[in-house]
């Protein structure tokens, strides 16, 4: 429930104590909205350099002024029983926005904030409201595949719609990834407040980067809260989809040999769920304990035992510092480093003052999330950009990327002190964002260790008792951790889906290459919608709850213009969908992760990026807020 004046009533001295607790750019903006009084912006600009908390350095006596002055208008507020304010007129807005950031902010975001601000919307993200509501035929249903965060959002707004739904979930529990991924230090390199649904916002976490148990049960609770449970199978997996051409409906297989009939088929399998383990010859020959992080083995006791680490991406960076001051050794094997970045929040807890405040003080939450998305997404975004005038593309692409690379290669340099050889190994020779950035776990402070190795070699084989390398030299282990991702360019396997006229998705996207309309949508499937879908994905950080969201819209207002039509299919038109293609390989032409030499995940063995998303969040925001029927085929 968002939060009222009417539960300030009462407690005066509870609020000014929790404002004390309260960030003082953000407490800012809230009395600007509240008062109206812009002179406030004014004076604390100065002292916001960005948008994260230690960024702003306000002096204290600006601090307690601020705080004097927003615990007074509250309580006058309350007191007088007027409403709250109207939201602020467009320039104001912008204004505030640009002091939030530290940084102009374009008038394209104010649409985007002003739903954000508007509380009365919460829960709707659809716009699916009466009188133009359309009531689904007797019998009509749509089968959601997958239970995690994108299954939990769509269930969530069909059920406010009132469409009859039913998730197939093949673990026993909502969840998904962070059902799934259970390995020592697994957690999220978003802020929650940030990486949690915009409708069920969550004032109680309990750190600002939760760790993988408290997101699960978030999940677990939303799902609960709006009872998903009651039409939801769990432990079936969708083996095929097949499109009915002659009743215009899919029919699903399951793993149980069970076959379901469904109107409209959501894919929300996700991408993070298939472990990929590495192409090393003699894999299968190793005697001890192997696992893979997705996959972990929860009676694994790794004390006192001699450990190699494959792989230092995002889940080998979280893993390895837990293992390690435990392990007898640990070994990591490195084939690229990766760019980090230090986070003052990452292992902080938050106050009980600041979780009292996201509960209680209104648009405290909204303008911190707000701040969170332009810090971890969107604020971003020119780094990424090519300059085919700029003169050091060795080692960034533009200005901005340069001076991101150089704050990054400082603090490397300050962890890593006076170790020539291990500041070589772990310097990146491509530019920043290439790669997924990643926040610092003690990664660097773990290979400072004595009982830690850094291993930059090639792997020859994997034998019995441990590791081969290509120069002959071998690591002796007892244990094997396989921190080496997913089969992310696989898009939805291994379920067969079968469209019109007998076409095969898999075969209709060719290996490792596919699209999607606006990621959701592929010609020749009516009907059928993708979530977290091809060019979809986040990797220069932003939230993937966001995507989703905006693609859950777009779906819902597909449904919409389907059931008042009374038609029985929507697909989206050929030429619309290549079209759009050919957009997002042109703007990721220009982007950092096709850097000449770049090697990544998103990209498939021809160079194109399927994986991940060129626009900024509030691009695709925009073009998911909107259907076209233009662009599609009814019947």
């Amino acid at each position: 429930m968002e939060p009222t004046l009417d539960q300030l009533a009462g407690r005066p001295g509870e609020l000014r104590a929790a404002l004390e607790a309260g960030d003082p750019a953000t407490l800012m903006l809230v009395l600007v909205q509240l008062t109206g009084d812009r002179h406030w912006l004014d004076a604390a600009r100065p002292y916001i350099r960005g948008p994260m908390d230690y960024q702003a350095t306000l002096p204290p006596e600006l601090a307690a002024q601020i705080r004097d002055h927003l615990c007074k208008a509250l309580l006058d507020y309350r007191e007088s029983g007027r409403p709250l304010p109207p939201l602020p007129e467009d320039e104001l807005l912008q204004a505030m926005l640009s002091t939030a950031a530290g940084e102009t902010v374009g008038d394209q975001y104010l649409a985007l904030m002003r739903e954000e601000l508007d509380t009365r919307a919460a829960g709707d993200i659809a716009v699916w409201r009466a009188p133009e509501s359309p009531r689904p035929p007797a019998g009509f249903r749509v089968a959601i595949i997958g239970g995690g965060v994108s299954g939990i959002c769509a269930a969530i707004q069909l059920q406010l719609a009132g469409i009859d739904y039913t998730i197939i979930e093949k673990n026993a529990d909502f969840g998904g990834t962070w059902l799934e991924n259970r390995y020592p230090g697994c957690g999220v390199d978003t802020p929650n407040h940030f990486y949690s649904f915009s409708f069920e916002p969550n004032p109680d976490w309990s750190w600002f980067f939760a760790r993988q148990g408290e997101i699960s049960q978030y999940l677990s609770d939303v799902a609960a809260k709006h009872r998903l449970a009651a039409n939801t199978r769990f432990g079936v997996e969708v083996e095929a989809a097949r499109f009915d051409e002659i009743h215009n409906c899919w029919q699903l297989t399951l793993d149980n040999g069970e076959c379901l009939s469904a109107n409209v088929v959501v894919s929300a399998v996700g991408v993070l769920n298939r472990p990929k383990w590495p192409d090393i010859p003699g894999r299968e020959a190793f005697t001890g304990p192997a696992m893979h992080t997705a996959a972990w083995q929860e009676d694994f006791n790794w004390r006192g035992q001699r450990i190699g680490l494959i792989g230092t991406g995002a889940s080998g960076q979280q893993v390895g510092p837990r293992l390690a001051p435990d392990a007898g050794r640990l070994t990591v094997f490195q084939r690229s480093p990766h760019w980090v970045v230090p986070n003052p929040n990452y292992f902080a807890q938050v106050s009980q003052g600041k979780k009292w405040l996201l509960a209680h003080l209104p648009w405290y939450g909204r303008w911190y999330r707000f701040q969170l998305f332009w810090a971890f997404a969107d604020g971003i975004y020119p780094a990424l950009q090519k300059d085919p005038d700029w003169a050091h593309p060795e080692r960034s692409v533009n200005a901005v990327n340069d001076r991101h690379r150089n704050f990054m290669l400082r603090y490397l340099r300050k962890e890593i002190g006076d170790d020539p050889e291990l500041l070589a190994k772990v310097t990146p020779d491509y530019p920043p964002y290439g790669k997924r950035i990643l926040i610092d776990n003690h990664w660097f402070r773990m290979l400072k260790r004595d009982n830690v190795e850094l291993e930059t070699g090639n792997i020859e084989r994997i034998e019995s008792n441990g590791i081969r390398m290509r120069d002959g030299s071998f690591h002796e282990l007892d244990a094997l951790v396989f921190a080496t991702g997913f089969h992310a360019s696989r898009m939805l396997w291994p379920m067969r889906v079968v469209g019109r006229d007998g076409r095969q998705l898999a075969d209709y996207w060719g290996a490792d290459d596919a699209r999607a309309h606006k990621g959701t949508t592929v010609p020749g499937f009516p009907n059928f919608f993708i979530l977290t879908g091809p060019n979809t994905g986040l990797a220069h950080g932003g939230n993937q709850i966001f995507m989703t969201e905006c693609q859950v819209r777009y779906l819902m207002l597909a449904l919409r213009d389907l059931l008042t039509r009374g038609a029985d299919f929507v697909e989206v038109r050929e030429p619309v969908y290549e079209r759009f293609n050919q957009t997002v390989d042109a703007r990721h032409d220009n982007m950092v992760w096709t850097h000449r030499g770049m090697s990544n995940w998103y990209r498939n063995p021809q160079g194109r990026v399927f994986a991940i998303s060129p626009w900024r969040l509030v691009e695709f925001w925009r073009m998911t807020r909107h259907f076209d029927p233009r662009e599609h085929r009814f019947g």
